[in-house]
């Protein structure tokens, strides 16, 4: 940015707020009521009331939908053409999107009749018509009132989208066709936009994660692959039973930027051989180039590619696959059927090796140092297997013994094995060694690793059962580094994800800039992109200028996202700060002024995680001073004054003075020297007049000093000396000689002159030549205007 000349750097634009918000994401899945899609068409008006339409015409008006009382107020809710065959819930539920059941819901499934948060509406005639629940209307129609609050029952609303929702109640758990939402917010909130920045104030560099989309095209997902070659997100699935007229089971292809669905693969061969609808249960690893090997239940392995029609693959015999992992080589796979675990041909499901261990289900495996790490939950044990001679050599005690199966996953990069054990992560090195123990407050249950960044990331679900006062309903992401398990990013809440309905897994992509967590009891994945709150890489540093001089402050910082930067100047010593109006690039430059003496400046940069500021710096700035003496010399008849004057480095100039013609045997200096910067205005010496000479007058820079006039003598009398002292400018010029400043030479009759002193012997009737034959000789240059002060 470059200031306008004259503009002070300073003043401010005025105050800029900016709303921020805590970034939320989904909440809370223990309510058993169901809902799925929700695609009503809701009105543009956006004030109150709102009134949306639902998948069979079903319209629904809430009266209230902004600015709601957070700590509780009461909303009328009315309804028309809804069926009469099928019950339904009124509640303010977590908003999960079309297709998705809302929930949890305040109040949750009222099969009392006695809530004030949710309402129960029956076709007229139900079972459960009075005490309990109300009737519909005639043309399906109610009026209700609810009370609802921003957070309760494991709902928290500004953590999450929330709606004033229809759904089917308990008796119709797959039926979507009731689902009518109209999207509410609470005091400081947009309508369905719980969203927001991270906030400001916190240290520079600080590395977080945000959900950026959350994808509900791969029906209930088990677990998923983001292929390194292809780059697709592999999705293995099972069937949502809130979707009851689609069944989602199998392997999806999704586009990992929106999600958009790009292949399904549903059917796979069963223990006949013949095709047939299967979930995908767990992915083993990518193919070259595009594809994956996975697990399909009870005991098939699987390939299929993007476009396949189906899969292909192989039934194997004996117990039901635990898990499943890449072989030793492209053609093999090592699968784990309870404490057996055995490597087989992909192509005919032939076993080539196996080994029956104390106990176990669950494996990790790490080609690079040829292990296999087996974990037996129940007995708290993990077990070395030696993939050369498919052997045991190691057992190794799980801390605090027995417990919940959650996950085995060794780190590429460091061979460490990470097992997750109820509300803990266990890290053993290489060798077996106990080296970490982490502990969440919810249930760990995937973990992934990123081998260019050395970073583990780690997805804790919550139990999920709110009687539980340890359950909230929400898990979270947490990221360490691997080798020094320090905490390398703001733990992410995950509002909804809770281990009822599975496992989560996820998925990073090289370099951590993107990872994908799955939340099998919403039917959901979200991408969760990184962010960086702003850390500075260039700063700038104190600067003296000149008046008149540019001056040019520069500031870098990186951050994701990209931060914004805007310049600040305090002039009363950093007490206060004002924005340099339209300063908003890294560089910022502009014609130092001496009231600019002792500004202070800093630069801030903004993203959506943070605000970070450059230490703020002082710049002084020194007058224009003299310098060099290019001082002026008169040399007129009689004596002439001169001035010094020029800055430093100014440029010398001058011619020497020509030689004087005479008449009547007075003699005057011609010709014109100049010295010094560019000039001031200088009168020439003035004429002698019986000996008395005038005292020219010179304008120059502060300090530079006139020489001394030159004295004239007529009959031996000496004229007045003058000498005067020049005022401020760039540079004096000379009238009648001199080079740089010296004395001219003038011809003479009757009389010498005394260059080196200025001082000139001339007769009387020199003198009087000189009183009728010059006048006062004024010589001005242009001074040249330097712009600079603002």
């Amino acid at each position: 940015m470059t200031s306008t000349p004259d503009t002070a750097p300073g003043t401010p634009p005025g105050d800029r707020s900016r709303l921020r918000r805590r970034a939320g994401t989904a909440a809370v899945a223990a309510l058993l009521l169901t809902g799925v899609p929700a695609g009503a068409a809701v009105s543009a008006d956006a004030g109150t009331p709102r009134t949306a339409t639902g998948p069979q015409g079903q319209k629904l008006t809430v009266s209230a939908t902004t600015g709601l009382d957070p700590a509780g107020q009461k909303i009328r809710v009315q309804g028309e053409g809804y069926g009469l065959t099928t019950g339904i819930y009124v509640a303010l539920c977590k908003d999960n999107g079309d297709n998705r059941v809302p929930s949890p819901c305040l109040g949750g499934a009222d099969m009392s009749g006695g809530s004030k948060t949710s309402q129960w509406i029956v076709p007229p005639g139900d079972p459960y018509e009075g005490d309990l629940a109300s009737a519909f209307g005639p043309g399906g129609t109610f009026d209700v009132e609810i009370e609802i609050t921003e957070k309760a029952d494991g709902l928290d609303c500004a953590e999450v989208a929330c709606s004033v929702v229809t759904r089917t109640d308990h008796r119709a758990a797959g039926d979507r066709t009731q689902d009518v939402r109209i999207p509410v917010a609470f005091a400081g909130q947009e309508p369905g936009e719980p969203g927001g920045g991270e906030g400001v104030d916190v240290p520079a560099g600080t590395v977080s994660y945000r959900s950026a989309a959350e994808f509900t095209t791969a029906g209930k997902p088990l677990d998923l692959l983001l292929h390194p070659d292809s780059k697709k997100l592999y999705v293995g699935a099972d069937n949502l039973p809130d979707t009851a007229d689609v069944d989602e089971r199998g392997l999806h292809v999704l586009d990992p930027e929106d999600g958009t669905s790009e292949s399904w693969i549903s059917q796979a061969p069963g223990s006949t051989g013949a095709l047939r609808a299967s979930a995908a249960a767990r992915i083993a690893g990518p193919l070259p180039g595009d594809g994956v090997v996975y697990n399909y239940p009870l005991r098939g392995v699987g390939s299929a590619t993007s476009g396949d029609e189906a899969a292909s693959g192989v039934w194997l015999a004996g117990p039901t696959i635990t898990d499943i992992a890449p072989g030793t080589t492209p053609d093999t796979v090592l699968v784990a059927q309870g404490a057996t675990l055995s490597e087989i041909e992909r192509a005919t499901g032939t076993a080539t090796r196996t080994l029956t261990l104390p106990g176990g289900t669950r494996f990790a495996a790490d080609p690079e140092r040829g292990a296999v790490w087996y974990t037996d939950f129940t007995a708290g044990k993990l077990h070395r297997v030696d993939l050369a001679s498919f052997t045991v050599t190691g057992s190794f005690d799980l801390p605090g013994g027995p417990g919940m199966a959650g996950f085995t996953e060794t780190d590429p990069a460091t061979g460490a094995v990470w097992v997750g054990v109820d509300r803990s992560v266990v890290v053993f090195d290489a060798t077996g060694t106990l080296v970490k123990t982490l502990v969440g407050k919810d249930l760990a249950r995937g973990a992934a690793f990123d081998t260019e960044t050395g970073r583990a990331y780690v997805v804790w679900q919550d139990g999920g059962d709110l009687s539980d006062p340890a359950n909230d309903n929400n898990g979270t992401l947490t990221v360490y580094g691997s080798e020094d398990f320090a905490p390398a990013a703001k733990d992410l809440s995950l509002p909804g994800n809770h281990s009822q309905a599975g496992a989560a897994s996820l998925a990073v992509e090289p370099g951590g800039a993107t990872v994908f967590v799955t939340s099998p009891a919403e039917g959901k994945i979200t991408r969760l992109v990184r962010q960086v709150s702003p850390l500075v890489t260039h700063a700038p540093a104190d600067l003296t200028v000149k008046e008149g001089e540019e001056v040019a402050l520069t500031a870098e910082a990186e951050g994701a996202p990209e931060p914004t930067v805007r310049w600040q100047v305090s002039t009363d010593g950093a007490q206060t700060w004002k924005d340099v109006e339209g300063a908003t690039e890294p560089a910022l430059t502009f014609t130092a002024r001496t009231a600019h003496d002792g500004y202070r400046y800093r630069a801030e940069f903004r993203n959506d995680v943070g605000t970070t500021r450059t230490a703020a710096v002082t710049l002084t700035v020194t007058p224009a001073t003299g310098g060099d003496s290019g001082g002026d010399t008169g040399g007129d008849t009689g004596g002439d004054t001169g001035g010094t004057g020029g800055d430093p480095g100014g440029d010398t100039g001058g011619d020497t003075g020509g030689t004087g013609d005479t008449s009547n045997g007075a003699g005057s200096t011609g010709g014109d020297g100049s010295t010094g910067f560019d000039g001031g205005t200088q009168s020439s010496g003035g004429s002698t007049t019986d000996g008395s000479g005038s005292t020219g007058t010179t304008t120059g820079d502060p300090g530079s000093t006139g020489t001394t006039g030159t004295t004239g003598t007529t009959g031996g009398s000496t004229a007045a000396a003058g000498g005067s002292t020049g005022t401020a400018g760039d540079s004096g010029s000379t009238v009648g000689g001199g080079v740089a400043g010296g004395s001219g030479t003038a011809a003479t009759s009757g009389g010498g002159s005394l260059a080196a002193t200025g001082a000139t012997v001339m007769s009387v009737t020199l003198a009087a030549a000189a009183l009728v034959g010059t006048g006062v000789l004024v010589h001005r240059r242009a001074r040249r205007r330097t712009e600079g002060a603002l």
